[in-house]
């Protein structure tokens, strides 16, 4: 590209000059043909016949002519010779012609002519005045040379400065690209370097660092899950093993086999649920949860999680009642719904007491499906960690992963809404779902969540 323009420039300087230096020579030509005019007019022509006024400077030369074509005048090295072909002598006669010729005998270097016809008492006469093109032709020798040697040299330069703009504007990036590869997962807090220019490389380098913080974020975020996870399925697999060893042994009666095959089914179960919860947070971890939105009816979600609990809830003493709100409906997933008043319920059956309510009522464009209880509550320094990942209240730490609240709040973002735990004023625990009441108005809160 540099070429390109340094290429242009010299056509573009070249014609420039050569068109000055034409217009400059044409002035000089009508300015001396305007001065002989005027002494011919006053003279007449037999004064013109005298050489001083015919002798030109710096390469000029001048002719009277008649308009047969015989020389009447001329300046010395012209001679007798006429410097007109007849169609010249003919136009000129009519009007000032610029004419080019070679050179003039005795001389290397061509010519500029101006033929003006002038008006006198001795008739009609064509006054030619000229110039020799000699110093013009070496002033644009000089030109080319001067080009052809400055613009080639003029490039380098520029291709040279070029190089060490870009590199010096590129180290910065060669820098971070040498940080980026010796960044590893090991040592996830280094940075890349960022230059202090306030440019589009600083920009670039802020922008890198922001995206390695959040990849380190979720690291994190992975080893904390995966390690939980361990220590949540090694209680499990231990109490199973232990169990298993001891239905094995010798001696057993079966009333004890019975309660070690209890024990291990209840473990199992434990460890089936525990995989489904994590099944569940390793799809969020994925992306947003997948959903199959339809139009679901409260009553349908309270009678098939009360049918399912209601053995485990007798067998307890305690029981299952659905409160108002049955008839209400709302866009979302039956089976997630189920899953989340489900994982509610079974809390409330480990941790609670009393009768188990589930209700739902209509609030500010939203449904709340709730799940009370009758028992303690929870305790004041829980209820704010109460969704967070395998966060259990105090003294608990059997027979729950702690993922159960985690999966109810993951439900309710997936359809655009939020989860909350509170205590009851008349005692008891209250954890709610707060879902759209609309499709519309889930899309917009499921969009603000993910900005």
């Amino acid at each position: 590209m540099i070429a390109v323009v340094l290429a242009a420039t010299g056509v573009f300087v070249y014609f420039q000059f050569e068109h000055e230096a034409k217009t400059t020579v044409d002035s000089g030509l009508r300015s001396r043909a305007g001065e002989l005019s005027a002494v011919i007019r006053r003279t007449g022509s037999r004064a013109t016949a005298g050489p001083p006024h015919l002798v030109g400077s710096s390469g000029g030369f001048s002719e009277v002519l008649a308009p047969s074509g015989a020389v009447i005048a001329s300046s010395p090295g012209v001679g007798a010779i006429s410097l007109l072909e007849p169609e010249q002598l003919k136009a000129a006669s009519e009007a000032p012609v610029y004419l080019d010729r070679g050179p003039l005998p005795g001389a290397q270097a061509d010519v500029r002519l101006l033929a003006v016809p002038v008006k006198t008492q001795a008739g009609s006469r064509i006054l030619v005045v000229g110039t020799s093109r000699e110093t013009t032709e070496e002033s644009f020798t000089d030109l080319k040379q001067l080009l052809l040697i400055g613009l080639p040299g003029a490039l380098i330069l520029a291709s040279i400065a070029g190089y060490g703009v870009a590199a010096a504007a590129l180290r910065p990036v060669e820098a971070m690209r040498a940080r980026a590869k010796e960044i590893s997962t090991a040592a996830p807090e280094e940075r890349l370097p960022v230059p202090a220019t306030r440019d589009e490389v600083a920009r670039l380098g802020e922008t890198l660092n922001e995206m390695l913080a959040r990849i380190g974020e979720a690291m994190a975020r992975e080893r904390a899950f995966v390690a939980d996870a361990s220590h949540e399925l090694r209680t499990p697999l231990a109490i199973l093993r232990v169990e298993l060893d001891l239905a094995m042994q010798e001696g057993r009666t079966p009333d004890e086999l019975r309660a070690a095959l209890a024990s291990a089914a209840e473990e199992t179960d434990r460890l089936t649920q525990l995989s489904e919860d994590l099944l569940t947070i390793a799809q969020t971890e994925r992306g947003e949860l997948p959903l199959r939105v339809e139009s679901v009816q409260l009553a349908d979600v309270f009678e098939a999680v009360g049918r399912r609990f209601g053995r485990r809830a007798a067998e307890a003493g305690r029981r299952i009642a659905v409160g108002e709100g049955g008839e209400l409906e709302l866009p979302g997933d039956m089976l997630r719904l189920d899953q989340a008043v489900g994982t509610v319920v079974d809390n409330a059956l480990r941790y609670g007491a009393g009768t188990i309510t589930l209700s739902a009522r209509r609030a500010a464009g939203t449904v709340e499906i709730h799940v009370t209880d009758e028992g303690q509550g929870f305790s004041p320094d829980f209820v704010a960690h109460a969704f967070e990942r395998f966060s259990r209240g105090p003294g608990v730490h059997q027979g729950g992963s702690g993922l159960g609240l985690s999966i109810v709040a993951t439900v309710a973002e997936a359809h655009g809404g939020d989860a909350h735990a509170a205590d009851r004023p008349q005692g008891g625990a209250d954890v709610w779902l707060a879902l759209p009441a609309s499709p519309e108005s889930g899309g917009r809160r499921r969009a603000a969540a993910r900005t």
